[in-house]
């Protein structure tokens, strides 16, 4: 190679370094290399890899139907719980908003108990099933308690509420 190309389309992300052991085995460029060519044999890098050979994929993460189905019945979990968010966003839209975040808030706690009960869900699985049960499941019971609580005419009184409201507003 020449003087300025890299090593790392030879090293294919094995870590190794080439390099003199001096330079503290963080360079991978043939120009720190002796005249005679001697490198530092299995020196590993500390660096990460240039190219990513493959990702972990989240558990559940497969398919939710046979792969010669069309691709929208293959993530039927994931769509159906866009089309209810995007719902319940039509509906607060158009002058419901305590009714349209309900349907936002069950739509995510439907999200989660997809995760939980189905061992496939297609790219509603974002990362490991217990995150995204919590992550789903605590944005869902979040909106769907803001939306009882809303003024005016609140569907669910919590005692301590308004209490807490009259401190911090006064």
């Amino acid at each position: 190679m020449s003087g300025g190309e890299s090593d790392a389309g030879d090293a294919r992300g094995t870590g190794e370094v080439h390099g003199d052991s001096d330079t503290g085995g963080d360079t991978n460029t043939d120009t720190d290399s002796d005249a005679d060519g001697s490198e530092a044999a299995g020196a590993k890098s500390r660096r990460f890899p240039s190219v990513t050979r493959d990702t972990a994929r989240p558990e559940g993460g497969g398919r939710a139907a046979p792969g010669g189905a069309p691709a929208p019945a293959r993530q039927w979990p994931m769509l159906s719980v866009l089309a209810a968010t995007a719902i319940g966003l039509l509906t607060t839209a158009i002058g419901y908003p305590r009714v349209g975040c309900l349907i936002i808030g069950v739509a995510l706690i439907s999200g989660a108990v997809m995760r939980r009960i189905l061992p496939s869900v297609g790219m509603l699985a974002v990362r490991s099933r217990f995150t995204d049960m919590v992550t789903y499941g605590l944005l869902g019971v979040s909106i769907t308690l803001l939306a009882l609580v809303v003024q005016p005419k609140p569907w669910l009184t919590i005692p301590f509420l308004t209490d807490v409201v009259r401190f911090t507003v006064r």
